[in-house]
């Protein structure tokens, strides 16, 4: 099992590309390294030597799926790779990534970052109509209406598909001689375009350019297609951008510090909510400290501003990775406890500020504040450096359903003492904002607000989550149905023409 807190969210997937470079599969290995917190439940990667396509995919971490003689046997000058966190479809072998098919005498091999919310009345009406699908993934789906439009050659396909397709995806995609990243209208989640001397590489995240030493060149906009083949790199826009609704929890607490997204370097920005947070309260404290790694910047920020020592006072064992042996009943909490301990002689008798980057379900934060008591703290104070989370995400990171989320239930007073602390305060949504650059419309706030920038299907039930009012949603809405069928199936032969599959309204 891989121990992870139960209270902290998690994001499901990481991608990597690369075309033109004789060892395309051991640059994917090292991009997807650096990428591999973005998921640890699988990992796979597709290559491509302009005709022969192999891959390899299994369960477990990047450096436990692959080994020098893996990557000898993926050959070729193209490839893409995949780490996965499962939110749509279970944790399983079969939906591991990257996903691939042979139809009508291609190769289309696909990674997806991110959540559909039209995925299930897609599903059902491809189901319907005879698509068989392998897998529970909602990326599946994305690969059969890639082959149902691609008698009118691959361009059209990605179009139309991002047309149809409704959520958050950033995706990279390879043929047999072509590599491939789109990303959603609204940009959801980030993707990004390096070059290595000769060779292009697309990342989730700039750190996995840094590590291989390529030069970042820009991001993948919002509704553009990147193709990248033999004649160099071209774009177009697949679907138009209307408004931005970047995920504001990547700049929070899933991409890496050293990574730029969105426009913005992530260890400034944390900073900066750190400092936000000095200015919203006066604290009489003797020292500083953040729940590592996810509290180190915004402590920092805070400390500097704060004019407070900063103190590493609780100490992360790195070493924590897969275990096969289970603790016994009596050693409670034991997955916190064996990856986070105090060091006791710098908390006794202080007075404490504890930087946390957000508290979710507020089970592990109860644990972690109850060893600092332990330790012998005079006053415990705990200053969050986002707001309150208090609605579902739908959009690719795995928050609980409203029941679980404790801000959604409780006041602040509420969690303050069901926590046992001495204070406790959120940052205000308005300064988390400003530390943005202050436009709330280039940023998903779902999660903070429930302003939902897109309507959520059926699958919301499945999930055991609440669906957004459709009313609230309704100018946002989209009708899939009447699509005439020469823009989804229609092939330059009439013989092979599909039949034609009415999708239904968001």
């Amino acid at each position: 099992m891989i121990i992870l807190p139960s209270g902290s969210p998690r994001e499901e997937c990481g991608v990597f590309g690369v075309f033109g470079h004789p060892e395309a599969a051991k640059l994917t290995y090292f991009g997807l390294y650096a990428l591999q917190h973005r998921g640890q439940e699988s990992a796979g990667i597709f290559s491509s030597d302009g005709k022969v396509v192999q891959e390899h995919k299994s369960m477990g971490l990047v450096s436990e799926v692959f080994n020098e003689a893996r990557l000898k046997d993926l050959k070729g000058h193209i490839a893409i790779g995949h780490v996965r966190y499962s939110t749509t479809g279970s944790s399983v072998l079969q939906n591991a990534q990257p996903f691939c098919v042979y139809h009508a005498g291609r190769t289309l091999a696909v990674a997806h970052n991110g959540n559909l919310v039209n995925a299930c009345y897609i599903r059902k009406e491809l189901e319907r109509h005879g698509s068989i699908f392998q897998t529970t993934m909602d990326s599946e789906i994305i690969v059969h209406l890639l082959a149902k439009a691609g008698g009118r050659g691959l361009d059209e396909a990605i179009a139309t598909t991002m047309k149809l397709i409704k959520g958050a995806y950033s995706v990279v995609m390879a043929t047999e001689k072509k590599l491939i990243g789109f990303r959603d209208p609204l940009g959801f989640r980030p993707l990004c375009i390096g070059k290595l001397n000769n060779a292009y590489v697309l990342a989730s995240e700039t750190c996995a350019l840094d590590l291989i030493q390529a030069e970042y060149l820009r991001d993948v906009a919002p509704g553009e297609v990147v193709v990248i083949d033999g004649n160099g790199l071209r774009s177009f826009q697949g679907v138009e951008a209307e408004r931005s609704a970047n995920c504001i929890f990547e700049f929070i607490y899933f991409a890496r510090p050293d990574s730029n997204i969105f426009g913005q370097n992530v260890y400034t920005f944390r900073k900066t909510l750190g400092a936000a947070l000095n200015n919203e309260t006066t604290v009489d404290a003797d020292l500083v400290m953040p729940f590592p790694d996810s509290g180190n910047y915004a402590a920092v920020g805070y400390a500097q501003t704060a004019n407070l020592p900063l103190e590493l006072a609780v100490i992360r064992n790195h070493y924590v990775g897969r275990t096969f042996i289970q603790p016994s009943q009596s050693m409670r909490d034991f997955g916190v406890r064996v990856k986070l301990n105090p060091a006791k002689e710098a908390i006794k008798g202080k007075k404490v500020v504890i930087i946390e980057d957000s508290v979710i379900r507020g089970t592990t934060t109860r644990t972690r504040i109850n060893a600092i008591r332990e330790a012998g703290a005079k006053e415990i104070i705990l200053l969050v450096s986002c707001p309150p989370t208090r609605f579902p995400c739908y959009y690719g990171i795995d928050f609980p359903t409203t029941n679980e989320l404790i801000a959604a239930k409780q006041s602040v007073e509420e969690i303050s003492e069901f926590l046992k602390l001495d204070g406790l305060h959120y940052l205000d949504i308005k300064s988390m904002l400003k530390a943005a650059g202050g436009d709330s419309r280039r940023f998903c706030l779902a999660c903070f607000n429930g302003e939902y920038p897109l309507p959520i299907d059926e699958c919301a039930g499945k999930l055991g989550l609440e669906r957004p009012n459709a009313q609230r949603h309704n100018k946002n809405q989209e009708a899939f149905s009447v699509l005439p069928a020469s823009s989804l199936y229609e092939t330059d032969n009439a013989d092979n023409q599909a039949d034609y599959v009415e999708l239904p309204r968001v």
